[in-house]
């Protein structure tokens, strides 16, 4: 089987192309040719998930090139800090930019989030927290169209650990563990994450 993953970012890419199991291909955007930007429109991550899959369905289909793939799915991740009232969720991507304007490059991004949660959280005894990731799958031959989910609990660290991941990785801990996703072990985090949990999902369905 072959599915296009409707996201631009490396980082998902390569960890959805390890986890995903063998006779399941993964074509990326880049792949099939599709350069646009997906505008994240929905107040939700099911919203967001969703739309991104749908857009890329629909410019397949436009441009005659459906009989690439089977269909085409997209994730919406969001980090949901307890003691933040679940901020900052459907903004997890670009929260600092969201609170300064200025858009940074992906790296720069991506430090400039976990500095903004670790000052969020300053003074605070509660660190609980959740990733959350919602998977959307569309068929291109059918209506047929299935939305999963994933979640892993864990809390919130005092400061960055580990180099490993991406995004918040080295500030969170998932539950039963004392290191953080930026210090744990590639193959232990795809065992164990909010993707992995989703993905498992939807290759239930497939």
């Amino acid at each position: 089987m072959r599915f296009v993953f409707a996201s631009n970012n490396t980082h998902k890419l390569s960890e959805v192309r390890e986890i995903m199991p063998e006779g399941i291909e993964i074509l990326s955007l880049h792949d099939i040719g599709f350069d646009q930007e997906i505008e994240e429109t929905g107040l939700t991550l099911s919203e967001n998930s969703k739309i991104k899959a749908e857009t890329v369905a629909e410019w397949l289909i436009k441009n005659d090139k459906s009989t690439l793939t089977d269909g085409v799915f997209a994730d919406d991740t969001g980090l949901e800090i307890d003691a933040l009232l679940g901020a900052p969720g459907v903004y997890t991507a670009r929260w600092a930019e969201r609170e300064t304007g200025i858009h940074l490059p992906e790296m720069e991004t991506y430090a400039a989030n976990r500095q903004k949660a670790l000052r969020e959280l300053e003074g605070k005894t509660n660190r609980g927290a959740q990733f959350k990731t919602v998977i959307t799958l569309l068929y291109l031959n059918s209506d047929t169209r299935v939305q999963v989910e994933g979640i892993v609990r864990g809390t919130i660290t005092t400061e960055e650990r580990g180099q490993s991941g991406f995004g918040y990785d080295p500030i969170f801990i998932p539950e039963g563990y004392d290191k953080t996703f930026g210090e744990l072990p590639t193959e232990i985090k795809n065992n164990i994450s909010h993707r992995a949990k989703a993905l498992t999902e939807l290759v239930k369905c497939l």
